[in-house]
């Protein structure tokens, strides 16, 4: 048997290194600390600081800005996991008297309920919480900018309420709620609402000249939620473990999965970009690869935090200033470095251990009019319904118990396959949706909508 290489190649690590060292040069970045996750757990660790002697590690806190709105959507997706509440419901429903109660849960997680993208003035990342003590100082008088549902609006003041949702329905603070419920079991210890040492100091690098002036750090109160978190490199590495296999003491690897699916209506820009926000998390294409995780700012601070969930990398990036280095795009480069340097390596094939015969009677070939298509059925239980041309519409299908499929994405999500049988129990046909497919193209004999004319497949003589 073949030892997958636990740790990182030494020309790997090399190669992160280089990216990060010029990150943090050309991006004049008084420090910058990052981590690579691969197979859940962390395998390398980096940095680069102007500071002589010892260099950030996984252990020093950063500000983490607006990777806090990930952490919140998960107790958001607890309390509807325990029946608590819906995605669908509107706010009204849970937390009455916002102003913005007809706004529903799903559309808060993914900003597209049509709330401004901040509070009212004064600038809340750089002014203390008591500035606004209640959501309707958050909100302000005229909350709204679009109508709700039709567009992806990034809203702040949108995951300070989901904050006190969670504070209405666990009748606990958010933080406490958070700690207990998420922190303590992924053994985050040095994730929290305040630095403790050993902290990095947040800067503002000035954009012409080689200095810099410290940034405040202030407690954000109501707005807490949205971004007031710090954390490190080695917290984020385990967190980003669980966001791509789930914790069953936390959250289900299935709503982890409903957490990484757009759920915003996107801009053409957006879908330009390759870029779509999902349940409080988003995804970004680069290189031909999908990332999932989410980028975070406050003054002094930059982070992000994304995971190639094909390739089972992840990277975390923080940085100590306001502006500078592209985070987003290092940590993409980290992912990049180590999936193409080190692809993963698959798990061996291992046969199912039962296939029902009436299941096994489905798989091979069918035609959809003139489209042929192959069905297999995967080890997982699952069925894969697939253009054989390579293009064209396909999905997995999981078994409802009752001897039809239920589609699990693309246009078929959701939608029902089964097999029709004739009356000695063959299978005449597969309906999915209510297109037929057969097992030849317009097979005569079988129920195909409209019937096959009588004379069937002719040359060109017969025109």
């Amino acid at each position: 048997m073949t030892t997958i290489q636990a740790e990182l190649l030494p020309a790997t690590r090399r190669a992160l290194l280089h990216r990060v060292a010029v990150a943090q040069a050309e991006g004049r970045a008084p420090s910058m600390v990052a981590a690579v996750v691969r197979d859940g757990r962390a395998v390398w660790h980096g940095s680069r600081t102007s500071v002589d002697g010892h260099g950030p590690d996984e252990d020093v806190q950063y500000r983490i800005g607006s990777i806090t709105k990930t952490f919140t959507a998960v107790l958001v997706l607890r309390l509807r996991d325990e029946g608590l509440l819906d995605l669908g419901d509107p706010v009204e429903r849970h937390l009455p008297g916002t102003g913005v109660g007809e706004v529903t849960v799903a559309e808060l997680l993914a900003h597209s309920g049509g709330l401004a993208a901040e509070t009212p003035a004064p600038w809340w990342e750089r002014t203390s919480g008591d500035v606004r003590p209640e959501l309707s100082d958050v909100l302000g008088e005229q909350p709204f900018r679009h109508p709700r549902g039709r567009r992806f609006h990034y809203s702040n003041p949108g995951y300070t309420v989901l904050g006190a949702l969670v504070e209405k329905l666990r009748g606990a603070a958010w933080e406490d709620v958070l700690r207990a419920e998420v922190l303590d079991p992924l053994e985050l210890v040095r994730t929290g609402g305040r630095p403790r040492a050993p902290h990095a100091g947040g800067w503002a690098v000035h954009p012409w000249a080689d200095v810099m002036l410290p940034e405040p750090a202030e407690d954000l109160g109501r707005m807490a939620a949205a971004g007031q978190l710090w954390s490190t490199t080695g917290d984020l590495a385990r967190f980003a473990g669980f966001l791509m296999r789930g914790d069953d003491r936390v959250l289900s690897a299935a709503s982890l999965r409903e957490m990484r699916t757009p759920a915003a209506p996107q801009e053409a820009a957006d879908v330009s970009n390759g870029y779509a926000y999902c349940l409080g998390l988003e995804i970004r294409h680069q290189d031909g690869r999908a990332l999932v995780g989410h980028s975070g700012s406050l003054p002094g601070f930059l982070a992000c935090l994304t995971m190639g969930v094909e390739d089972d990398v992840a990277a975390v990036v923080l940085a100590n200033c306001t502006s500078g280095p592209l985070v987003t795009s290092v940590a993409a480069d980290l992912v990049r470095i180590v999936a193409e340097a080190e692809p993963r390596i698959p798990e061996p094939w291992r046969p199912a251990h039962e296939i029902d015969a009436n299941d096994l009677e489905l798989a091979g070939q069918w035609y959809w009019g003139t489209h042929a298509f192959a069905l297999r059925l995967t080890a997982d239980g699952l069925a894969s319904l697939e253009p054989l041309s390579g293009k064209g519409r396909g999905s997995r299908f999981r078994a409802s118990g009752d001897g039809t499929w239920t589609g699990l994405e693309g246009y078929y999500a959701g939608e029902l396959l089964r097999a029709v049988r004739r009356p000695d129990g063959t299978v005449d046909h597969l309906d999915l949706g209510s297109f037929v497919f057969t097992r030849q193209p317009y097979e005569e004999g079988a129920s195909v909508p409209g019937g096959v004319d009588a004379g069937g497949w002719r040359g060109a003589g017969a025109f």
